[in-house]
């Protein structure tokens, strides 16, 4: 053997080197197909599996998904209202950041989506459902390779949709004719090569509230669980704003809603049977996943845009900065990614939902999101930390009864504050007082953690300009029309 001749023969050592790389490298991650599943208005305690949930719920395609995934139980929206929550998952941004800060704020010329940043990573993008940004708008948006949505709130029965630009009138409950388009569209990516991405926002369950004709009654003889601050006594109001008592005779309060066009009990049971047909989309998704072995390619993500009150401090809707409105649930499911079972107590909020699925993808983006990843969360790495975020909501000429409201809420306290308005502000103790009935603004133990609290949310605002939020002309008030 000649003597320059070694035993890697003719390759030479810097290709064996890359050789020799190449096989000790991890291989590179494949990307996962993401679905993304956003309802509207879902309560956070109204899955069946939750202790907090009234008794006779049912929520099984809910509970499975719980049961072979991870419950991110402290899941929060920063503004609890249709349009910016939705764009906030979207862009990753506060409300204040982003401009859409109502339902009908135009969307500002130069705003990015992360399924712009998705397509750019390889990824087939679709969305399918409610739009509502820019409040009459239905047309493409950029991002999105297929595009299904309706104008505004949309309807529940044999809706009008806008199916990549052209206008087609659809028999079916919007539920179901939703959750079809969304299984039609994955039927066609599930052999091509690209990983997937699909945005399924359904308009369930927003007011006014109208269940599947197969649920109609489903719920019709149930026991109401009526909340303990729905009482309308005394020590319930004790330390509450002027503004939440007042309410509670409007459009949003328990005694007058909708104008009186509405009786509680019915109302609570219409929302309850409503979202029956949502479960029932979770289901068919799933089963579809499992069906075509892509299961174990895929995270799913259920979500609601907001949460909704249901007599708690005698009022419904969301909007305001209480717990219920505030709070929304959230699902992860991913098989062999995702323990079954797990739970997730770290808060997690819908401005996390981008940069999480980014991260998944492996894509990079150039909107400057205020939301970071929890991918490590979700893979079971509950870091314990305490993420303090701030809450917004600004005053809208359709509903007047509700203030523009900041808030900054962590693990332990919530303080309140009331913008424009001449009304006390709100500190509450998560840990000993869970349904916030004991405003402790003016208890001097916890004068410091209200100095504290109120300094930490008014730096937040001034650091990001947060007051430019411009004075707009309505167009129509509470009752000229019915939302749906």
């Amino acid at each position: 053997m000649n003597n320059n001749t070694h035993w890697y023969g003719n390759f030479g050592p810097l290709a064996l080197f890359l050789l020799f790389f190449v096989a000790v490298s991890p291989p590179v991650e494949a990307q996962r197909n993401v679905v993304f599943i956003l309802s509207d208005d879902h309560r956070y305690d109204f899955m069946g599996f939750m202790d907090e949930a009234p008794d006779f719920l049912s929520t099984p395609a809910l509970d499975r998904m719980a049961s072979e995934g991870m419950h991110v139980r402290n899941a929060f929206v920063t503004t609890s209202l249709c349009s910016p929550s939705r764009a906030s998952i979207l862009t990753g941004r506060y409300a204040h950041n982003h401009g859409i800060v109502d339902n009908t704020s135009p969307i500002p010329e130069g705003t990015q989506f992360f399924a712009e940043d998705l397509r750019r990573a390889g990824y087939s993008t679709a969305f399918i459902g409610k739009w509502h940004m820019g409040e009459e708008n239905d047309e493409p948006q950029p991002g999105f390779d297929h595009w299904v949505s309706f104008e505004g709130q949309g309807v529940y029965q044999d809706p009008h949709l806008n199916i990549n630009g052209e206008h087609v009138q659809q028999d079916g409950y919007i539920t179901d004719l939703l959750t079809n388009h969304a299984l039609d569209w994955m039927r066609q990516q599930k052999d091509k090569e690209a990983p997937f991405f699909v945005y399924l926002s359904h308009k369930a369950v927003h007011a006014e509230f109208k269940p599947a004709s197969r649920h109609e009654g489903g719920y019709g003889d149930v026991d109401i669980p009526y909340p303990e601050s729905m009482a309308k006594t005394e020590s319930n109001y004790d330390g509450k704003p002027d503004w939440v008592k007042q309410q509670r005779n409007s459009w949003h309060g328990v005694d007058f809603a909708y104008h009186g066009a509405m009786d509680f009990d019915q109302f609570y049971r219409r929302y309850v049977e409503t979202l029956m047909a949502v479960d029932e989309s979770v289901d068919q998704v799933m089963n579809f996943l499992k069906t075509n072995d892509l299961e174990e390619d895929t995270l799913v993500i259920y979500m609601g845009d907001n949460g909704f009150l249901l007599g708690e401090h005698g009022l419904i809707d969301k909007r305001n900065a209480y717990e219920e409105s505030i709070r929304v649930p959230m699902l992860a499911w991913a098989p062999g990614d995702i323990s079954p079972g797990s739970v997730l107590q770290s808060q997690v909020r819908n401005i996390d939902i981008a940069p999480t699925i980014l991260e998944l993808a492996g894509a990079g983006t150039s909107i400057p999101m205020d939301g970071r990843s929890v991918l490590s969360l979700l893979r079971g790495n509950d870091e314990a930390e305490d993420r303090e975020f701030l809450y917004e909501y600004y005053w809208e000429h359709a509903f007047p009864h509700t203030p523009t409201t900041f808030a900054i809420r962590n693990d332990r306290f919530k303080y309140i504050y009331y913008h424009g308005v001449w009304d006390t502000a709100e500190l509450y103790d998560l840990k000993s007082d869970p349904k916030e009935q004991h405003n402790l603004i003016d208890v001097p133990a916890y004068s410091d953690v209200v100095r504290s609290m109120s300094a930490r949310l008014f730096d937040r605002l001034e650091e990001d300009d947060a007051m430019r939020v411009p004075m707009r002309r309505g167009h129509w008030q509470a009752g000229e029309r019915l939302l749906d």
